[in-house]
């Protein structure tokens, strides 16, 4: 799973989402999205800007989460774990 890590380098940086929205030139509700990773996409200047004001790089920002699944013998139903 790929996941955006903008909340937690925000909460590291001490900054706020207000900050960052009025810094990103974006909408409030795109950014929102992306904080909470509800967004299937993200443009290339998009991920520029974070990292130009994040002071970081795209692979601080962009992780892939490993999900491990697991079968329960009895129910035969699949688990995922993060």
């Amino acid at each position: 799973m790929i996941y955006v890590r903008v909340k937690e380098i925000l909460k590291e940086k001490k900054k706020t989402k207000y900050w960052l929205v009025k810094n990103m030139d974006g909408g409030y509700q795109a950014i929102s999205h992306l904080m909470n990773n509800e967004t299937i996409s993200i443009h290339f200047s998009t991920l520029d800007k974070l990292c130009e004001l994040l002071d970081c790089d795209p692979g601080d920002i962009i992780v892939r989460k490993k999900i491990i699944r697991k079968k329960d013998k009895k129910n035969e139903q699949t688990t995922e774990a993060i």
